[in-house]
């Protein structure tokens, strides 16, 4: 399915010139508004678009053109009742997939893919046809279309690449699909009559009738066509049940092949306006069963519109980025369904970690104890294909797939297949708000970034811990670094000893030495360095012992006749001291040495021991009084500095403000963080009321809530604005708590 959100688009009418119309909605219910945000429809008895009024739930025609005023008693933005979308959704669902169920979903009856045959790998050869109407011609060749969807390198008219190569790309080389073009046709009606009558059947038979071998296009030997895609004359237009660019089935035999799975898309007015994002749309539906993540708002129980992944993935609304030339590449989730990933980084082990933007064979996994629900950390910096994102940065995705992305409640039984964990924590994307901004992704956080009680949070659907805790964020780039598991704090403690003792060869007694730890903390990094002389390491064990007793061993006659032990042994690579992260610091840590084979001797020269400590947690209170006057009506406003000389990783910040103002709804207050990160406190509204005396917590404001994972230590700057004229009035005071890690 292709969908949109108010793009203008043109449309013809037989009784008058072509029309402007902004459109919402897919191929199976859509709705569209004039510039004044009218809702329109067209009436077919007078050719022309008029506005559209409601009656009992259903939008009727008014009878007056949308290039008069519009009727008396006619409201902006009509919208038909939940039922009737329901009821037009169910007939043009069934219209184009007759053989199923009848029932529009995209959860994971297939493991998260689409049901029906799939042909994701191998060398695969399309069917593709253009056609022509009988008012409407086209001046496209086959040839112009064959490039655009088979050469190597092909960037024309703004295009990133060829289809082809888009999905050599996104599946590492795995799926090559390559298309045989063919026509144009000439279809026997005008465009118009194919709005409600569909031209794939009349198109399939002239295919036949030219006697085109069609056992190329069936890659698996099975009798069935892989793919066909239809391209018609003009632009894509937006109405009817048939010519809204779709994908669909139509079970059709020609001769001894069977048609199934089809595509139907505009071609454009020009070859300067073909586009590869809606051909690769549809044909990842046709071939890979990839599901839509964009909400369509009528489907799965749910009535609700949201964006689903907006713009982050060519299968929500990613196809249209760049005008359908530069489409968003398919997101690692539908990726690592498809099986194209090769290489699968599980980051549940604590530690640092590299996302490679463009990776396309790695899926960077973070299991949880339900099969089916996951997160996906993926590199979607401003780069590649990605560079005509919203935003730049690490994406974080929540993954079921048992959910649907018509499901935005964020519920344990109601929620996204794929969910973008969207970093500022404003829920845009679920709100319906836009289908992507600037504040989408992770940047640069030093510190934590996200975890179980963080806006956005890591829980699992059903509200448990799930355990995945991300800081340490490094710059958008080709190359982003993260850590997963307890948040570093600044703390490390170090102790060293150089007990110069003997080890006696093949004594099962050994020797130790002991370097007492008095910092208390729990530990979350381990670094032990060893050096011992020895001329057969490979007679010796040395083990590390913890304050509670625990053990693990670095050596285990390992090495052979090698001499010497000059080694520092690090649990960011070894699994082994991996087992004590998250152990008391305080206590005895003992080294022990033993030779367990005659011959050779050696000493235990010196060793060391670094830990680094979890963050623990501080609070700050400051507050200031500048009476400073907020002159009126101008766009300067004043700022106030608060200095905080503490250092650490805020966990929460409180704000309180006093203002003395006979019309709050003038001012504009906001904080900014050291680091330069905004949150609005009070943006204009109480109209009519005096005053703002209040305590701002992050529970309550998702921009406060984002302050958590930003440095502390700097001047925290509270600016406030007055817009409009005549009120003036001053600030009394205000001040913060900051709940930190140090």
């Amino acid at each position: 399915m292709s969908a949109i959100l108010g793009e203008s688009l043109h449309f013809p009418q037989r009784n008058g010139p072509q029309i402007r119309l902004n459109v919402f909605g897919d191929e199976f219910y859509s709705y569209k508004e004039n510039d004044d945000g009218y809702t329109a429809l067209y009436d077919s008895e007078m050719g022309l678009y008029v506005y559209g009024r409601l009656l009992g739930g259903r939008l009727v025609s008014t009878g007056i053109p949308l290039d008069k005023l519009p009727p008396s008693g006619v409201k902006r933005h009509l919208r038909e009742s939940q039922e009737v979308v329901a009821a037009r959704f169910n007939e043009r669902f069934s219209l184009n997939y007759s053989s199923r169920d009848g029932v529009a979903r995209d959860y994971g009856r297939n493991q998260g893919l689409l049901t029906g045959r799939r042909v994701s790998r191998g060398k695969v050869v399309g069917l593709t046809v253009l056609v022509q109407f009988s008012d409407v011609k086209t001046g496209i060749t086959a040839v112009d279309v064959s490039e655009m969807l088979n050469r190597p390198g092909y960037s024309l008219y703004g295009n990133y690449c060829s289809a082809r190569d888009y999905f050599l790309l996104m599946s590492s080389g795995k799926l090559d699909y390559s298309n045989v073009v063919i026509g144009p046709i000439t279809l026997s009606h005008d465009r118009q009559y194919y709005v409600e009558h569909s031209l794939v059947p009349e198109t399939l038979l002239a295919v036949q009738a030219k006697g085109i071998d069609l056992k190329q296009f069936d890659s698996m030997g099975q009798g069935y066509i892989d793919a066909v895609s239809i391209l018609y004359a003009g632009r894509s237009l937006y109405e009817g049940d048939f010519i809204w660019p779709h994908n669909g089935i139509i079970n059709m035999m020609l001769g001894n092949m069977r048609a199934y799975f089809y595509m139907l898309t505009g071609l454009g007015d020009d070859k300067t306006e073909l586009s590869i994002g809606t051909f690769c749309h549809e044909n990842a539906h046709m071939l890979c069963r990839l599901p839509d993540l964009y909400d369509y708002g009528k489907r799965d129980g749910d009535f609700q519109e949201s964006a689903g992944m907006g713009k982050y993935c060519l299968m929500s609304y990613g196809n249209h980025l760049g005008d359908g030339k530069a489409p968003a590449p398919i997101c690692a989730y539908l990726r690592h369904l498809a099986g194209w990933c090769d290489n699968r980084v599980f980051i549940n082990q604590p530690g640092e970690y590299q996302s490679r933007h463009a990776d396309y064979a790695t899926v960077m996994i973070y299991p949880t104890e339900q099969e089916n629900e996951y997160f996906i950390v993926e590199n979607r910096s401003s780069l590649g294909l990605d560079g005509e994102l919203p935003a730049s940065g690490l994406a974080v995705y929540h993954c079921d797939i048992f959910g649907s992305n018509e499901w935005q409640g964020g519920t344990p039984h109601n929620h996204y297949q794929c969910g973008l964990l969207q970093a500022d924590g404003h829920l845009d994307l679920e709100k319906n708000i836009n289908e992507g901004d600037a504040g989408d992704l992770f940047s640069r956080t030093d510190g934590l970034a996200i975890s179980h009680d963080t806006i956005p949070s890591t829980c699992m659907w059903d509200l448990s811990e799930s355990g995945l805790i991300i800081s340490n964020i490094s710059e958008p780039g080709e190359v982003m670094s993260f850590r997963t598991g307890p948040v570093r704090s600044s703390r490390s403690v170090r102790g060293e000893a150089v007990p110069a003792a003997a080890i006696q060869d093949d004594d099962p007694q050994g020797v130790s030495s002991v370097i007492s730890i008095s910092e208390g903390g729990k530990v979350c990094a381990i670094r032990v360095g060893l050096d011992i002389t020895h001329t057969y390491i490979g007679d010796l064990k040395v083990e590390l012992i913890a304050p509670g007793g625990e053990r693990e061993v670095l050596h285990n006659r390992s090495g052979g006749s090698a001499d010497n032990i000059i080694n520092t042994f690090d649990s960011a690579s070894q699994a082994e001291l991996k087992r004590l992260v998250g152990l008391p610091c305080r206590g005895d840590w003992t080294v022990w040495v033993v030779d367990q084979a005659r011959l050779d001797t050696g000493k235990l020269n010196r060793w060391s021991i670094e830990l680094d400590l979890e963050a623990s947690t501080g609070t700050a209170s400051y507050e200031a009084a500048p009476d400073l006057e907020i002159p009126d009506d101008n766009p300067a406003g004043i700022g106030h500095a608060i200095a905080v000389d503490r250092e650490g990783v805020a966990q929460s910040v409180k704000v309180s403000i006093d203002i003395s103002h006979n019309y709050v709804s003038d001012l504009r207050v906001e904080l900014l963080s050291p680091g330069g990160k905004r949150a609005i406190l009070h943006d204009c509204s109480g109209s009519g009321r005096p005053d703002i005396v209040k305590t701002y917590e992050p529970g309550d404001l998702a921009d406060l809530a984002g302050f958590k994972g930003q440095l502390i230590k700097g001047n925290w700057i509270l600016r406030v604005t007055d817009v409009a004229a005549k009120d003036v009035g001053r600030l009394n005071k205000w001040g913060m708590e900051i709940v930190f890690l140090e």
